[in-house]
């Protein structure tokens, strides 16, 4: 199993993935592994997205995590689903000791430096900054990175492909989550492939 600072490296942008239809997953994936994004979080926002976790898991080359994930219940689904990293919106101790006793490649929101303080006290170092743009955009982020430099982040909301190499050029930052990446309905493979490809050179 990978640790979450593997996945987090693995590519500059984390897609974040609604899926309302089961059938969109497979070709979703494809078409962002075959782009170079590898790691995909599924968010459980909809019934369908255990089922497209799942699907997904088949992809070659595919790291499957789920995303929106709030308590120990959606954890343990998720993982029987085959996920292989959570993530959450926030940080909960509860929800991180169940991550932590699973062994679980596990990334926390946080949004202040109370945030990050408990998730250093249950031996958490890597997190989500979430929602970015709302709690203060990079001004805020950089403010946090000063006192925590051990920490390392995600930045995820409000975040596209414009405005993610502003943040992708702060040291702390390992990669951006970005719904961007997969619209609504039905995949165009060939539009999905390009825009997984322009992602992945923000860093180059």
């Amino acid at each position: 199993m990978k640790d979450i600072e593997t996945i987090m490296r693995l590519a500059p942008v984390i897609p974040v993935i609604v899926i309302d239809e089961v059938s969109h997953a497979v070709p979703l994936a494809e078409a962002l592994v075959a782009g170079g994004l590898r790691a995909l979080e599924v968010t459980l926002r909809t019934p369908q997205a255990l089922d497209a976790i799942r699907a997904m898991k088949q992809v070659e080359g595919a790291i499957v995590g789920a995303g929106t994930v709030t308590n120990t219940q959606q954890l343990d689904d998720a993982l029987e689903a085959g996920s292989e990293f959570i993530v959450s919106p926030g940080l909960t101790e509860p929800l991180a000791r169940a991550a932590i006793d699973r062994n679980t490649a596990f990334l926390p929101g946080i949004a202040n430096a109370s945030d990050i303080m408990r998730g250093l006290d249950l031996g958490l170092n890597h997190f989500k900054f979430f929602p970015a743009a709302a709690a203060g955009g990079l001004p805020a982020l950089k403010a946090l990175t000063a006192p925590f430099n051990q920490c390392r982040f995600c930045p995820t909301g409000g975040i596209n492909i414009q405005n993610a190499p502003e943040w992708l050029s702060l040291a702390p930052v390992l990669c951006v989550g970005g719904s961007w990446l997969a619209p609504d309905g039905p995949p165009d493979a060939v539009k999905i492939k390009a825009m997984a490809q322009e992602a992945m050179e923000l860093r180059l």
